[in-house]
């Protein structure tokens, strides 16, 4: 083979990587735009999906007769109603809580949102629900990412275990109870899991410290659009 051949078979070569980059870039861009309007045509559907799931999860804390409408209704920001340290709750003051308030114009019961950051991935969100007495009428897991078949049996469709705060306060159990049975406290811990349920406990022990706190703000009903305009 002489320079000649030698030349033109590495302008070939070089001409087939180029056109093997371009057919990738066009590949890559392409599979991008697509991925990028899946997303924004998905995005409303997500959103409308995930208030949904919330407002089961909310209904679920309440009683039977409390209506989705009324409760969502009733979602007002931390800040709103003039709290603003919300660190126990480790979210932020434009979050909301709700109220569940009767036909005395007396709030009945609350559900706080809550974040356990200490969990095994990452944070748990939760929704932690209380009569006006800091007596808890239940918690829900609405967000998380712990270990599937460990960590996941802090959702009520896997176990039972999630029940356990229920008619739980400040004084029951007293503060040492607060914790995992493994570290002396009242609350079992999962089967091969004893991060995810540490976490929580301590989540839902410092909701109940904030309402302690914060009650008198809580228990304030909203005011709505036509009686602040009255």
């Amino acid at each position: 083979m002489n320079d000649a051949d030698n030349d033109t078979n590495t302008v070939t070569m070089a001409q087939s990587i180029r056109k093997a980059s371009i057919g990738l870039a066009i590949f890559a861009l392409f599979t991008a735009g697509i991925i990028a309007v899946t997303q924004t045509m998905t995005a409303p559907a997500i959103v409308i999906n995930e208030k949904a799931f919330e407002a089961r999860l909310l209904l679920s804390l309440l009683p039977p007769e409390t209506q989705a409408d009324d409760i969502l209704d009733s979602a007002q920001p931390f800040q709103a109603a003039g709290i603003e340290n919300t660190l126990l709750l480790n979210v932020e003051p434009e979050q909301v809580f709700y109220q569940v308030v009767n036909e005395h114009n007396q709030v009945e019961s609350i559900i706080l949102p809550v974040i356990a950051p200490d969990g095994y991935t990452e944070g748990i969100r939760l929704i932690v629900g209380m009569t006006n007495q800091g007596i808890i009428t239940g918690v829900r897991v609405t967000k998380h990412k712990e270990t599937p078949g460990l960590g996941d049996q802090i959702e009520l469709e896997k176990s039972q275990w999630i029940l356990n705060f229920d008619q739980s306060s400040l004084m029951n159990p007293m503060e040492t109870g607060w914790k995992v049975k493994k570290d002396g406290g009242a609350f079992d811990q999962m089967t091969g899991a004893t991060i995810t349920p540490r976490a929580i406990v301590k989540a839902v022990y410092k909701a109940l410290l904030f309402f302690e706190q914060q009650q008198s703000l809580l228990l304030t009903p909203k005011v709505t659009t036509e009686e602040a305009n009255a």
